[in-house]
C-alpha cells in the first residue's frame, strides 16, 4: 500500500567554476592516466592524472556527478564526490570506460569536491556535469509502522499460490510447511489475516535488526585487520569497490584476467561491469567449457555480490598457489559478473540503515529501476528519490523468458516480483542473455539471498522435472553437501516464473542453480552472512564442509568435466572460425492478467550463436547438448508393479480438544499406515485425506516416517479436506497425527472421516532431437562449410575436416561420429 507522503524534487544544473568561459567550465584534463583509486582520498591540487571542481550544493537533496567521453577516443576516466570539510567520499564511479554516475544525498551549503581520475586510455579530457536535486516533503507524514518478519504456513501448494497472490514481500526463505514473508505495516498486517493464513512472528522489529546489524558491521572491520576471505575483506563493498577491484585484478594480472562491459546500460545509465578468468583469457574463442556465476538481481541482496567478488579472488590466487584451482582454471572460462542490477544495488547500499521496508526505506530496494510501468503520478524522480520510493521498478529475476507471465511473478507495477512488461523487457535480462546465448555457458549459478537453498528448475511445479533430472539433483545435492543448504527443485519452495536458470537451463541445457545464502535478513552481519558463509565457518550449516567456497569448486570440476556437457572434434586449417548456430521459439506461460484472467502465452524467438577460432590441425570444442531440455522431454519412470491399494482409515474414539499450538502442544486423533515396496506394488505417491462437513470446522494433517521425521503435511484453513501427499513413498510404516484446530460449534463436534490413497507413477515422455548447424568460414569470411550436428549430454562427436568437406558429405559424417 502506498503511503500518503510523496516527494517533490526539484533540479538545479551546477555551474562548474574553472576561471574559464562557455563549454570549458565542464572539461576535466589530465596529462596522464595514473591507476589509482579515485574515492580512496581527495589528491591535492594538480595531481598527476587528476583534475577537480570546488562546489557547493544548493539543495537539501541529491547530488549526481556524471563523466562521459569528449569526442576522440574514450579512455578510462572515474569520479568521486568529497566532502571539502572532512575528506569523506559521498559518492563514486569508477567503471570501465569514461561514462559515470556517482549519486548521494548531501545537505544545502554543503562544501564539494568533484575530483576526475584518468585511470587509463589515451583520453586526456572527459566532458563533467553535476546536478543537484531538491528532495522537498510533501503532504501529511505517515508515523512508521513496526516491520515484522513471520513466518506463514503454506502446507499445500494452494497456500502458496494464494501468499504469493497477496502483493507482500514473500522472502525465498521456507520449506515444504512454511515461507517467511515480511509485513511492513498494519495494511500487511491485515491482508494476511483477511487471507485466512495462519502465521508466526520471526522477528518482531526488522528495523531494529537492520541497525544492530549495521553496528555489528562497524565494530567487526574496526577490530578484524583481515578475514579469511580470499581478498581479506571485513565489510561490506560500494558499487565503486566493485568496479575499481574488477579493473585493478585484470591490470595486475593481464593474461589470466579481463574486464568487460556488459552489452547495454541501466536504467540510470550505469555500465554493468564483469571479469572473465581463463589461460590466455584474450583468446574468447578457445572452445572451453564456460562457468558462468553472478550476483545481486536484488538489490538488497549485498552477500550475493560479495560471494562473487571472492570467487573471483579465489580464483585468481589459487590459480598462483592452489594446483587444484591451477588446474580447473586451466580447463575452463569463468565469467563473473558480481552486480547484475547496479543500480538498484546503488540505492540499497548507500541508503541509511532503517529497514522498516516502508516505502521509503531505500535499503530494502529489491527490484531494478524502470519507472515506465509506474503510474504517472508515480513517474517522476530519479530512483534514489521518487514518489513511489523503493517500490518501483521491476524484479530482474522474474523478467527472463522462462515461462514468463505465469504464477510466481506479480502482475501490478508496485509489486516486490513485479515481472516487467514483456520477457526481457529489462536491460539486466539482457545483458545476461547476451552472454548465455553466445558463450556456451556450460554451468550457471546465480546467487541470492538468505534461503539456504540449492534451487534447480523448474521454477513451476505443474512442468514436470526435465529427462535429466536425476543428473540435475545429483549435483544439486552435491553442492548443498557443502553448505548444509537444502538442495530442492524451485517450486518446492514456491512457484516462480522467469527466473534466470528456467529459461538458461530450458533455452540451452546448460546445469544453472541459484544458490540461496543463508541467514537471517537480506543482509545481516558480515561477518556470518558472507565471511562464515563463505568459507564454511560456525555458525553456519557449512561449518566444516567447505561452505560456498567447496560448492563454487564443485560446480567448477563439474564445468572442467566433459561428460557434464558435449564435445566436438575435428579438423580445420589455423584462422578459420567455426560458428554454432540455432534459432528457435518457446512458449511462456498462459499470461496472467490483472483481473486474473490469462492470454495466450508469448512465444519469444532465442538466438544461439558462439564461435571457435581454429590453431590449425585438430580443434576440442566445449559445447552444450544440442537439444535444449524444453523439448527433449520429462522425467518419470515405467511402473515396476501396480499401485497399492487405497483402504479407509478408523478416527479413533473420542474428540481431541482444540489445539492451535501445534506440535509444542500435540494434542490430537492419530492412525498408522503402512505402505508397501517393491515387488509387490509400486507407488508413485500416496495421499493421505480427511474429510468433514462445515468450513468454518478447522482440522490439521501432519504425516511422519518411522524416524519420527515431518514427511508431509496439510493445514489450510476455511475447507472440508486435507490432502497430505508424498512422492515416490519408500516403503515402510507411517503415523497420521489429525490436529483439531478449531470447530464450527464446539458444542456439536463436526469430527472427520478418511482414507488413505495410493498412485503409480508417472512414466517419462521422450521428445525429438535437435541439431546444432555448424558453419566454418575463412579468414577471408568466405563460407567453406556447412554441417548439421547432433550431440548429447557426455557425448564426443567428430565432426571431421568441416571447412573442406561439402555440406552432405557433414551432415553424414556429424550425424554418424559419435565416440
Amino acid at each position: 500500500m502506498l503511503l500518503a507522503s510523496a516527494i517533490a524534487l526539484a533540479g538545479t544544473f551546477a555551474v562548474l567554476p574553472t576561471g574559464t568561459a562557455g563549454a570549458a567550465q565542464n572539461i576535466l584534463r589530465a596529462d596522464k592516466s595514473v591507476p589509482r583509486s579515485c574515492f580512496a582520498k581527495l589528491q591535492p591540487k594538480g595531481t598527476s592524472g587528476t583534475d577537480r571542481r570546488d562546489l557547493t550544493s544548493t539543495v537539501d537533496g541529491l547530488v549526481q556527478a556524471r563523466l562521459k567521453a569528449t569526442s576522440g577516443a574514450e579512455g578510462d576516466w572515474d569520479v568521486a564526490v568529497f566532502d571539502k570539510a572532512t575528506g569523506a567520499v559521498v559518492a563514486a564511479s569508477t567503471a570501465l570506460r569514461s561514462h559515470e554516475l556517482a549519486e548521494s544525498f548531501v545537505k544545502k551549503g554543503q562544501q564539494l569536491v568533484v575530483q576526475g581520475c584518468r585511470y587509463g586510455g589515451s583520453a586526456g579530457q572527459v566532458q563533467l556535469g553535476v546536478d543537484f536535486l531538491a528532495l522537498t516533503p510533501q503532504g501529511t507524514p505517515t508515523s512508521a509502522q513496526k516491520a515484522q518478519l513471520v513466518r506463514v504456513q503454506t502446507p499445500t501448494r494452494a497456500d502458496k499460490s494464494k501468499l504469493t497472490g497477496l502483493g507482500l514481500d514473500v522472502t525465498e526463505k521456507g520449506d515444504a510447511t512454511g515461507v517467511e514473508v515480511v509485513l511492513a505495516d498494519d495494511a500487511d498486517r491485515q491482508t494476511l489475516k483477511n487471507s485466512g493464513l495462519k502465521s508466526t512472528v520471526v522477528q518482531a522489529d526488522l528495523s531494529a535488526k537492520s541497525v544492530a546489524d549495521a553496528k555489528t558491521d562497524r565494530a567487526y572491520a574496526a577490530k578484524t585487520p583481515k578475514s579469511v576471505l580470499p581478498s581479506g575483506r571485513t565489510s561490506y563493498r560500494h558499487l565503486y569497490d566493485y568496479e575499481y577491484e574488477m579493473k585493478e585484478l585484470a591490470r595486475a594480472n593481464p593474461n589470466l584476467v579481463s574486464a568487460f562491459t556488459m552489452p547495454e546500460s541501466t536504467w540510470e545509465g550505469r555500465d554493468v561491469m564483469g571479469l572473465e578468468i581463463a589461460t590466455d583469457v584474450k583468446n574468447l574463442t578457445d572452445g572451453k567449457p564456460v562457468d558462468f556465476t553472478m550476483g545481486v538481481h536484488h538489490a538488497r541482496e549485498w552477500p550475493a555480490g560479495e560471494h562473487v567478488m571472492e570467487w573471483a579472488y579465489e580464483l585468481i590466487n589459487g590459480y598462483a598457489h592452489d594446483n587444484q584451482i591451477r588446474g580447473l582454471v586451466g580447463k575452463t572460462r569463468n565469467i563473473i559478473v558480481p552486480i547484475v542490477n547496479p543500480d538498484g544495488f546503488d540505492i540499497s547500499r548507500e541508503a541509511e540503515h532503517k529497514g522498516d521496508f516502508s516505502r521509503f526505506d531505500y535499503e530494502m530496494k529489491r527490484k531494478n529501476c524502470n519507472v515506465n510501468d509506474s503510474p504517472p503520478q508515480y513517474a517522476t524522480g530519479v530512483c534514489k528519490a521518487n514518489p513511489a520510493g523503493r517500490i518501483r521498478g521491476t524484479d530482474p529475476n522474474r523478467n527472463y523468458a522462462g515461462f514468463w507471465g505465469g504464477n510466481g511473478a506479480e502482475v501490478a507495477w508496485s509489486g516486490d516480483t513485479f515481472r516487467g512488461s514483456a520477457p526481457f523487457s529489462e536491460p539486466e535480462s539482457r545483458n545476461v542473455r547476451s552472454i548465455v546465448s553466445s558463450r556456451q555457458v556450460t554451468n550457471l549459478i546465480t546467487w541470492h539471498t538468505n534461503a539456504a537453498l540449492v534451487l534447480r528448475p523448474p521454477g513451476v511445479a505443474d512442468v514436470r522435472p526435465p529427462l535429466e533430472e536425476p543428473a540435475f539433483k545429483a549435483l544439486g545435492d552435491k553442492l548443498a553437501s557443502r553448505n548444509g543448504y537444502t538442495s530442492e527443485p524451485s517450486w518446492a519452495l514456491y512457484d516462480t516464473t522467469g527466473t534466470t536458470e528456467d529459461w538458461s537451463y530450458w533455452a540451452t541445457g546448460g546445469w544453472g542453480f541459484t544458490i540461496e545464502v543463508g541467514g537471517a535478513g537480506f543482509h545481516e552481519a558480515y561477518e556470518t552472512a558472507v565471511v562464515a558463509e563463505y568459507a564454511g565457518l560456525a555458525p553456519t550449516t557449512g561449518a566444516g564442509k567447505g561452505g560456498n567456497r567447496g560448492a563454487l569448486l564443485d560446480m567448477l570440476a563439474n564445468t572442467a568435466d566433459p561428460q557434464q556437457h558435449s564435445t566436438l572434434i575435428g579438423s580445420a586449417p589455423k584462422g578459420y572460425q567455426l560458428k554454432l548456430h540455432k534459432t528457435f521459439q518457446t512458449p511462456t506461460s498462459p499470461v496472467i492478467q490483472a483481473d486474473g484472467t490469462t492470454k495466450p502465452p508469448i512465444y519469444v524467438t532465442d538466438d544461439l550463436n558462439s564461435k571457435l577460432t581454429t590453431t590449425g590441425g585438430r580443434f576440442a570444442w566445449s559445447v552444450n547438448p544440442s537439444t535444449r531440455p524444453y523439448v527433449a522431454g520429462r522425467y518419470g519412470r515405467d511402473p515396476q508393479g501396480p499401485a497399492q491399494q487405497g483402504y479407509a482409515v478408523t478416527n479413533p474414539a473420542g474428540v481431541p480438544p482444540i489445539n492451535q499450538n501445534y506440535p509444542a502442544d500435540t494434542a490430537g486423533d492419530s492412525f498408522t499406515f503402512h505402505v508397501d515396496g517393491l515387488p509387490k506394488v509400486d507407488n508413485g505417491k500416496f495421499s493421505v485425506n480427511i474429510n468433514w462437513a462445515s468450513t468454518s470446522t478447522d482440522w490439521d494433517l501432519f504425516i511422519y516416517d518411522s524416524a519420527g521425521n515431518l514427511v508431509s503435511s496439510s493445514a489450510n484453513g476455511g475447507t472440508t479436506s486435507e490432502h497430505a501427499v508424498l512422492f515416490d513413498p519408500p516403503a515402510g510404516d507411517y503415523k497420521a497425527v489429525v490436529v483439531n484446530y478449531d470447530q464450527a460449534d464446539p458444542n456439536a463436534v463436526d469430527d472427520w472421516t478418511g482414507d488413505v490413497s495410493f498412485s503409480s507413477p508417472v512414466p517419462p515422455t521422450y521428445g525429438t532431437k535437435e541439431a546444432y548447424q555448424l558453419t566454418c568460414t575463412s579468414p577471408k569470411g568466405q563460407l567453406v562449410g556447412v554441417a548439421d550436428v547432433f550431440a548429447d549430454r557426455g557425448q564426443t562427436v567428430d565432426v571431421g575436416e568441416v571447412c573442406t568437406r561439402s555440406a552432405h558429405a557433414q551432415k553424414q559424417r556429424a550425424s554418424g561420429g559419435v565416440r
